[in-house]
């Protein structure tokens, strides 16, 4: 089997999002989607709209996000709308929050824990996606990548509190006590049914850029613990995901160790591991320097 594709850039520019995106071949078809993370209240390191602004003016995309199933500033359809046009999303682009309405249900016949998963009904609205990932550590998945963008960052308020209860419809407290392996396999059983549901009709791009050991969603983050170390794009999100990794623990960086024991210590290789058996991607590639 041919190794997934995945584009690097060093240089962290607007420019070379296009470019890398580019080197993919691939056209977004339709009325394209673009993930990214709105980030919360306080944050720091989430990327700005205007670096985002030419690649999602590229694919004339529109930004979704979903509301939050936490307590802050992101938790309800009105509170989000308000920071996004803070925070400048909905003053650069059209903006959706996708589940602002209601729930749509994906199935998810061969999920590991999580036999569905609850989306925004917008998505609906959408014939491709382009997930726009910040990469960086994550408190409780370890890091976040592109698989967290499709699993928690697609999900619905409802979804998000699934996916953490391992399909169970638990309190705001049992998001935080389950197996933790359980938990990342939610969030790629979650992910599967995103992939699923578009097809071929995806592209992914990972920004290696301020990268914390706390994820876009803490109002309080640590300061990045390493240099950036560039933009990476492929149509598979466990390989690209897998780059990201790889990448990190090739790194010379003083801070290398730092961002690695919040990854290790949360197993978030994990997500990796049971996305790939899931089918969407592979963890084996090749990286194409550009």
């Amino acid at each position: 089997m041919e190794k997934a594709k995945v584009y690097f850039i060093r240089e962290i520019t607007p420019e070379n999002v296009i470019k890398a995106y580019q080197a993919l071949g691939k056209e977004l078809n339709g009325k394209v989607a673009v993930k990214v993370h709105s980030g919360e209240e306080g944050n720091q390191n989430y990327l700005k709209p205007e670096f985002m602004k030419p690649m999602v003016e590229y694919v004339h995309g529109t930004v979704v996000e979903c509301n939050t199933a936490y307590d802050g500033e992101r938790d309800t359809t009105e509170k989000h709308e308000k920071l996004m046009a803070k925070h400048g999303w909905s003053t650069t682009f059209n903006v959706d929050i996708m589940d602002s309405e209601e729930d749509l249900t994906l199935e998810i016949p061969n999920g590991k824990v999580i036999k569905e998963n609850y989306v925004g009904s917008h998505i609906k609205n959408y014939d491709s996606m382009l997930v726009l990932s910040h990469f960086k550590g994550h408190p409780m998945g370890g890091y976040g990548g592109a698989l967290k963008q499709l699993s928690i960052g697609v999900a619905s308020s409802k979804g998000k509190r699934y996916i953490h209860c391992c399909g169970n419809v638990g309190s705001y407290e049992d998001m935080f006590h389950q197996n933790q392996d359980s938990f990342l396999e939610s969030m790629a059983d979650a992910a599967s049914s995103v992939v699923n549901y578009f097809g071929d009709n995806m592209a992914y791009i990972n920004v290696m850029a301020n990268m914390s050991v706390d994820c876009d969603c803490c109002n309080v983050a640590e300061d990045p613990c390493m240099k950036d170390i560039g933009i990476l794009a492929s149509l598979d999100p466990v390989a690209i995901d897998q780059a990201c990794i790889d990448l990190v623990t090739k790194s010379d960086d003083p801070g290398r160790d730092h961002l690695l024991e919040r990854i290790n210590s949360r197993h978030g290789i994990h997500t990796i591991e049971a996305a790939s058996e899931l089918g969407i991607g592979s963890r084996e590639y090749e990286l194409i320097e550009l």
